[in-house]
């Protein structure tokens, strides 16, 4: 009970000090309304089979408010409808350009190569001074460009990334989502990725990165990363070893992303993630697999249980019950506290507040099962191809 009350006690106020401390999209979106910014922005969304996804992002696209915004959707190796419902939805704009891509180089990863031949390819993106590159299933705020310029102006960034709002449609959405989000900001805190030197932790969210010109040919761009299956983390890698200047900010809502739709493709996502994030060591999936079912699901559930014991007559003396059930008791409403917080900011249903020991259980079984995965040499399936990712 006690560790439970200080962690998430110095927890929530870890939180709550990180999200004073930096701005959100939010905040650019009110400096760019007091002074615009004019610089010409080329957004590259790469895209493998988005049929179901595409459309809402397009429309977004089509709203944004930046005054030299153009788009390049690079088209990898699509067998669906995605070539149609772009061609209808962008008929008329001469702002969006369509790239098709059909093959992929065997040592790439296919996101990075569409990302890498649209970059080459389009006039855009040669003559933009920004870049952004977004997933396909990112829906932008009219505002978000226009805003994602002014923070770089205003705080002199090579490199800017968000932290998405996921979306919570599904039951796994709702319920086991949030613990992996918790997990991965755990692991990467936002302060550390905005910091410097040796303190930075790097990070970055390929759901939606913005590069200056000159960072990005710093960087090497995507060529650089041409084998990363996240080349989100491998471009903050260099940016950091390079020590440009990044910016991780939370969007706010200002940018909206639905990850996975079914259970099985939502496990296969985050164990990629996270292998990744472990740098592939067998060691780590394990300690996280550990740590996140005793911090997140034992002492929730030890803390209940002392609660409910203390007021059962036992042969303990009374006053023992009540400091015990007490102590219980500050534990769980310390830690309910925190997670009411972080799933009010995330957009998540505060009735699956309680259900988050039962997530984080679901989630140590995944870092369990990226670690079996890991160890057998079973291939990675991500964007149309497959990636065997050895042990480090």
């Amino acid at each position: 009970a006690i560790v439970l009350l200080v962690y998430w006690s110095v927890g929530l106020a870890r939180i709550h000090r990180s999200l004073k401390a930096l701005p959100s999209a939010r905040d650019g979106a009110a400096s760019a309304r007091e002074r615009p910014c004019t610089e010409p922005v080329c957004v590259i969304v790469p895209a493998h089979n988005e049929a179901g996804v595409i459309g809402e992002l397009v429309a977004s696209l089509r709203q944004q408010t930046h005054p030299a915004v153009r788009f390049v959707l690079a088209l990898d190796r699509c067998t669906d409808d995605t070539l149609k419902i772009v061609r209808e939805l962008t008929e008329g704009d001469d702002r969006f350009e369509i790239i098709e891509i059909a093959e992929c180089p065997e040592a790439w990863a296919g996101k990075v190569n569409a990302v890498w031949t649209a970059f080459r390819a389009s006039d855009a993106a040669k003559n933009a001074s920004h870049l952004i590159c977004a997933d396909a299933d990112t829906i932008f705020d009219p505002e978000l460009v226009a805003a994602s310029c002014a923070l770089v102006r205003d705080r002199q960034l090579d490199m800017l990334s968000y932290v998405s709002d996921l979306s919570a449609r599904s039951w796994f959405e709702k319920i086991v989502q949030p613990a992996c989000g918790v997990e991965l900001l755990y692991q990467y805190p936002i302060l550390r990725a905005n910091g410097s030197g040796e303190h930075r932790r790097a990070f970055a969210n390929g759901q939606f990165m913005l590069f200056t010109r000159d960072a990005y040919e710093k960087l090497g761009g995507h060529e650089a990363v041409s084998e990363a299956v996240l080349e989100d983390m491998a471009l903050a890698r260099i940016a950091a070893d390079l020590d440009l200047r990044v910016g991780i900010f939370m969007s706010d809502r200002m940018l909206r992303v639905r990850m996975y739709d079914r259970w099985d493709a939502f496990r296969t996502g985050w164990k990629r993630i996270y292998i990744d994030c472990a740098k592939r060591k067998l060691s780590r999936l394990h300690r996280y697999a550990w740590r996140v079912r005793w911090i997140g699901t034992v002492l929730p559930a030890c803390a209940f249980a002392g609660v409910l014991l203390s007021i059962i007559p036992t042969a303990a003396p009374e006053f023992v019950r009540w400091i015990a059930g007490g102590l219980c008791a500050l534990g769980l409403c310390a830690w309910l506290l925190a997670m009411g917080y972080i799933y009010r900011r995330g957009g998540f249903p505060l009735w699956s507040v309680p259900l988050n020991p039962i997530a984080n259980w679901l989630l140590g079984g995944l870092f369990s099962e990226a670690a079996r995965d890991l160890e057998s040499g079973r291939p990675v399936k991500w964007g149309g191809r497959s990636y065997l990712l050895e042990p480090r």
